[in-house]
């Protein structure tokens, strides 16, 4: 009687997702996963930092100028980090149809600072192609070390995006080539010319979608991966009076990364990337465009794309099933345009290494250290942070469906 019931539930998804379930044998192949864990965060920063961003390990963040936030350190709690996810598969005459939703607690944007909810991934894959909110192809998500600070590497392009993609290679994690439109979007910084020139008609227009692509294929027991981006930005000028600021320029970015596991406990993770305005999927990064002066009237400002170069290098070391420890380093670095300001964020550093213990199953204890560093464009002024960070994760689970 109860598998009866359980197998009409299936059936009943499956009909209101608008999918093909034609047996009973069929809809007990539905899966559904329940999934995430609650996480909380503690530490200490020695310098103030934008107080928006008090428990995370961001460059950009820390001060431009001497004693922008204050000049005393700060204790900080979180459980920011929370997440709650739901994944399914269902089976359908053109085979299995995979969704994912998933949201953690973390504010930004205009949230920023904030313990509320925020969407990670709203995303659907039939067969070769996929729809909705994911990771960038020009990102590789398992270059993320295992740490406990949320932000992770700045030199990392990290961007969940809505896209639609293509994947005409899916043999394994570690071989496979997708293809995407993503969603178009940048930003820019008027530099020197904020009080000189009337920006107020400038808007900005992406005429087309960012084109990226990724290529993965096996390296002993790990791989390399191969990923491009290219992107049209576009500025309208809607202020009739002269002078006209409407311009456009090509964004553009080259990536390579890799996972090195020369045996079951050690783990390399490392990635290098090159490009021009392609900063909104960077892991932490200021504007796409910056301003330079019009070679044909120097007192008027022209868009550059901001070429920028990322590195990040890691080891995540298993000492044994109950200890582990991510040891690395990250850089990033904007050649700015000259129309930038002086205090314009020029370099990022950061360094981070832990120790993560897991006592039970589904539980994890750690501590962490790390240093953070900016540099700015021209004036010469840098400014450093030194964080230590405790935290405590529980993770749960739940399968329904899938047969036996």
């Amino acid at each position: 009687m109860k598998r009866k019931l359980r197998n009409t539930m299936f059936a009943m998804i499956g009909i209101a997702g608008g999918l093909s379930l034609s047996t009973a044998a069929r809809a007990e192949e539905v899966k559904t996963d329940i999934y995430g864990y609650v996480m909380m965060d503690a530490g200490y920063n020695s310098i103030a930092i934008d107080p928006q961003w008090f428990d995370v390990q961001r460059p950009t963040k820390l001060p431009s100028v001497d004693k922008e936030f204050g000049d005393k350190g700060n204790t900080f709690f979180s459980v920011r980090q929370t997440r709650f996810g739901v994944k399914s598969w269902f089976p359908t005459e053109k085979g299995t149809l995979k969704t994912i939703f998933e949201w953690e607690m973390f504010g930004t944007g205009v949230d920023a600072g904030q313990t509320t909810i925020r969407l990670r991934h709203a995303y659907g894959e039939l067969g070769k192609f996929g729809a909705g909110q994911y990771w960038s192809p020009f990102m590789d998500i398992d270059v993320f070390p295992n740490t406990i600070e949320y932000w992770g590497p700045p030199g990392m392009a990290f961007f969940r995006n809505v896209q639609i993609r293509y994947m005409p290679i899916q043999k394994s994690d570690n071989n496979r080539m997708t293809i995407a439109l993503e969603r178009p979007g940048a930003s820019g910084d008027q530099g020197v010319y904020a009080n000189r020139v009337d920006f107020t008609g400038v808007t900005p227009r992406f005429p087309l979608p960012d084109l990226s692509a990724e290529y993965r294929t096996p390296l002993g027991k790990g791989y390399v991966e191969f990923s491009g981006i290219v992107r049209d930005i576009q500025w309208e000028d809607n202020n009739p009076a002269a002078p006209d600021l409407a311009g456009g320029t090509t964004g553009w970015g080259v990536h390579v990364s890799s996972n090195i596991r020369p045996d079951d406990d050690n783990t390399l993770r490392l990635s290098a990337l090159y490009g021009e305005g392609i900063e909104n999927y960077m892991n932490d990064a200021p504007v796409d465009i910056g301003t330079e002066p019009d070679p044909n009237n120097p007192l008027i400002p022209r868009g550059k794309a901001l070429p920028v170069t990322g590195l990040v290098a890691f080891l995540d070391h298993n000492w044994n099933k109950k200890a582990s420890t991510s040891l690395g380093y990250s850089y990033i670095h904007i050649e700015n345009s000259e129309g930038m300001t002086d205090d314009a964020f020029k370099n990022g550093h950061y360094v981070l290494g832990n120790v993560l213990f897991y006592p039970a199953t589904n539980v994890m204890a750690g501590v962490e250290g790390g240093w953070i560093r900016r540099e700015n464009f021209r004036d010469g002024f840098s400014s450093d942070d030194t964080h230590i960070q405790v935290s405590a994760r529980y993770n749960f689970s739940v399968s329904i469906g899938g047969g036996h």
